[in-house]
């Protein structure tokens, strides 16, 4: 089935609805979802967003601001993620217990205010790495529309550009707390300091970035494409500054560059 043929079948899977919350950070995913869902359902449509440590405050202005030129209504809630038991010791399962509250959280917001449904932006590729938050969202009987249909990365991307959003372009987000290793406890402190960094590397013009924490040696993915950039001394001494203000000892660039869930990659390598 192609992209288009998906599309269509998404449409009608949404107007099956007739009322839905759409958990909205504002990347790629889920503001396609939430512009299919509107376009279908209008007013009928309500976006909620979560403000907490682990969300920066760029992507919260992104959503907010998509919400607002589209006329969809948003709501904002507040994630308490770091107060969670367990969550700040950074177990393995950590991202159920975030999306476990935060999708409660929302289902209330359903309930109190009638809508029949709440979906998610997770896409098909999503089932191909190690996302212990799929659990909590299957749990708690939160639909997946994107990967019920089959809609990869690369074809919301495509489809997203054809609609005419500006997010069909934009760099895949992960909540900040990805970026630490497992048993690794999770600090509002050590989430601003990773926030300042990748900001920073941001302004310097570098697309798709992860600052990877490990004590006091920040780890740097980029794509391979940006490598070569790191040849030029000026950009080298700036970030190694930079990063050196924020507290890191060490600044490494990482040889394979940028893939999504490479702290998962321990986890592999345990087994």
């Amino acid at each position: 089935m192609n992209a288009n043929a998906k599309m269509e079948k998404l449409k009608a899977r949404i107007k099956e609805m007739e009322s839905t919350i759409v958990a909205f950070s504002g990347g790629v995913d889920s503001t396609f979802l939430l512009k299919v869902a509107h376009d279908a359902l209008g007013n009928k449509v309500l976006a909620v967003t979560a403000r907490s440590a682990s969300f920066p405050e760029r992507e919260f202005k992104d959503a907010e601001k998509f919400a607002f030129e589209y006329g969809i209504p948003f709501r904002t809630i507040i994630s308490e993620e770091l107060e969670l038991e367990g969550f700040a010791q950074n177990p393995p399962n950590r991202c159920y217990l975030c999306k476990k509250e935060l999708f409660n959280k929302i289902k209330q917001i359903a309930k109190d205010e009638g809508f029949k449904f709440v979906v998610e932006g997770s896409n098909y590729d999503d089932l191909g790495d190690y996302r212990p938050g799929l659990r909590a969202i299957e749990e708690l009987e939160i639909v997946s529309p994107l990967r019920e249909v089959g809609l990869t990365k690369d074809e919301i991307r495509l489809l997203s550009k054809e609609m005419g959003l500006k997010t069909w372009n934009k760099p895949s987000f992960a909540c900040l707390s990805s970026r630490f290793p497992y048993g690794e406890r999770i600090t509002e402190e050590k989430l601003k300091r990773v926030d300042k960094a990748e900001q920073f590397l941001i302004d310097l013009g570098f697309g798709q970035v992860r600052v990877r924490y490990h004590g006091n040696l920040a780890r740097i993915e980029v794509k391979e494409r940006d490598f070569e950039r790191f040849l030029d001394k000026q950009i080298r001494n700036s970030v190694y500054t930079k990063f050196k203000e924020l507290g890191f000892v060490y600044v490494s660039l990482d040889l394979i560059g940028y893939r999504t869930g490479s702290m998962n990659e321990e986890l592999v390598n345990k087994d």
